[in-house]
C-alpha cells in the first residue's frame, strides 16, 4: 500500500494488473478444455503421445466457441442472480433508515462526501465481527454488516469499516472479485468433474485396434499429463483469486483513511475484528470479500487477506496512524453519582444529609451545624 496522496495511481495500476489476472483465468479455462480433450482421446485411442496431443489441440480449437458461449452464459446468470444467492446463503436482509438509523446515517454521509450512489445497507444476524460488499453494478451494490460488528464498534470505527467497503466499490474491486470467483468456479467445476471421472474410471489402455503402431503407453502418459494440467490450472486459479484479495485489502484500508481522515479508527477497528470474523454460514467466496477472512490453508498459503498486523503496520507507516499500546491501562468507567436516598433508619434533611443519632448535620454551605 502506498501513501494516501498516491492512492489513485495505485488504483489504476491495480486495475491493470487485475485485468491481466482475469485474462489468465480465462486462459485457464481453455487449459482445462485441452486437458479434458487429451483425457478423452487417451481413453478412446492407444496412439502415441504426440498423436494424442495433436488430436487434443484439434478438439480444443473446435470447442473454443462453445466454451466461450458457456462461460458467457455462466457470467450473465451470476451477474443477475449473485446478490440473491448471497442473501439466501447468509440470511442477510435489507434495512432502512428507520430500522438502523446509526449505520444508515454513517453510510449516507460517506456517500454524500464523495458524490456516490448509496449502496443498499444489509444486516446479517451473526456473532462474527465482519462486513462485506457485493454487487456488479450501481443498482446491485450492497454493504452487509453483522449485528455483532454493529454492536461492538464505536461510531468512528464503524465509519472506517463502511469507508473500507465503499472503497472496494469505488475501486471496482467488488465487480472484479465477483467475476474472478465466477471464472475460478468454472475451473473448479471442471477440475472436480475430471477428478470424479478419473477415480471411477476402469481404464484398459485404449483399444488395441486403434493403435498406430508408434509406441505403447501413449494413452497412459496422456492421462497423466491431463491430470497434472488440471491440478496446475486449479491451483493457479485459486492462487490468482487469493492474490486479488490480498492486494486490494491494502488499497481499501488506504481508501478508508482518505474518506474518514482517521487512520486510528481504522486501526482500532482492525484490532477488534482480528480473529473474530468467521461467518459460519458464508462460503469461501463471500469470506474473501469481507474486511477480514480468518480462514486460511496450510502455512497461510491460501490466505485471502494480509495479516492484520501487516495491515496495521502499513497504516502506521504510510497513513500516520498509531498502533494501540497493549500496556495502556484500560479505561475505567466513571464512578456513579452519589445517591441522595437516606440509609435505612435515618431521616433526610431538605438538602439530603442524614440525621441519625450522633450524626453532625451539614448545612447547605458545607459547615457542620
Amino acid at each position: 500500500m502506498g501513501p494516501v496522496f498516491g492512492l489513485y495511481s495505485h488504483i489504476r495500476a491495480n486495475r491493470f494488473r487485475s485485468g491481466l489476472l482475469l485474462v489468465v483465468l480465462v486462459l485457464l479455462v481453455n487449459v482445462m478444455v485441452f486437458a479434458g480433450a487429451l483425457f478423452a482421446e487417451s481413453i478412446a485411442h492407444n496412439y502415441s503421445l504426440r498423436s494424442l496431443l495433436q488430436l487434443a489441440f484439434r478438439d480444443t480449437v473446435r470447442a473454443t466457441p462453445y466454451v466461450a458461449i458457456g462461460v458467457a452464459v455462466w457470467v450473465v446468470i451470476a451477474y443477475w442472480s449473485h446478490q440473491s444467492i448471497v442473501e439466501a446463503m447468509t440470511g442477510a436482509r435489507r434495512v432502512t433508515r428507520a430500522e438502523e438509523p446509526r449505520l444508515y446515517n454513517l453510510l449516507e454521509n460517506l456517500c454524500i462526501s464523495r458524490g456516490m450512489t448509496m449502496p443498499r445497507l444489509e444486516i446479517l444476524d451473526d456473532p462474527a465481527l465482519n462486513a462485506f460488499a457485493t454487487g456488479m453494478s450501481p443498482s446491485q451494490y450492497a454493504i452487509t454488516v453483522t449485528t455483532a460488528l454493529r454492536d461492538t464498534l464505536t461510531d468512528a470505527e464503524m465509519e472506517a469499516v463502511l469507508a473500507h467497503e465503499l472503497t472496494h466499490i469505488r475501486n471496482e474491486d467488488v465487480r472484479m472479485m465477483v467475476v474472478a470467483i465466477i471464472i475460478a468456479g468454472v475451473v473448479g467445476f471442471f477440475a472436480e468433474f475430471f477428478f470424479r471421472v478419473l477415480t471411477r474410471l476402469r481404464w484398459s489402455g485404449g483399444s488395441s485396434s486403434d493403435s498406430d503402431g508408434k509406441g505403447t503407453g501413449g494413452s497412459f502418459a496422456g492421462i497423466i499429463i491431463a491430470f497434472v494440467m488440471v491440478g496446475i490450472a486449479w491451483f493457479l486459479s485459486l492462487s490468482i483469486r487469493f492474490a486479488l484479495s490480498r492486494s486490494r485489502e491494502y488499497m481499501a484500508d488506504a481508501g478508508a483513511v482518505e474518506l474518514t481522515k482517521n487512520p486510528d479508527a481504522m486501526i482500532s477497528a482492525l484490532v477488534k475484528i482480528s480473529g473474530k470474523g468467521e461467518i459460519a454460514a458464508a462460503p469461501s467466496g463471500i469470506m474473501e470479500m469481507c474486511v477480514d477472512n480468518p480462514r486460511s490453508g496450510f502455512f497461510d498459503l491460501f490466505a485471502t487477506h494480509p495479516a492484520i498486523d501487516d495491515r496495521i503496520d502499513a497504516l502506521v507507516r504510510y497513513a500516520g496512524g498509531h498502533r494501540p499500546d497493549p500496556e495502556a491501562p484500560p479505561e475505567l468507567p466513571e464512578p456513579p453519582a452519589p445517591s441522595l436516598v437516606p440509609a435505612p433508619g435515618t431521616a433526610a434533611q431538605p438538602w439530603g444529609a442524614p440525621t441519625g443519632k450522633g450524626d453532625r448535620v451539614a448545612a447547605p454551605w458545607g459547615r457542620p451545624l
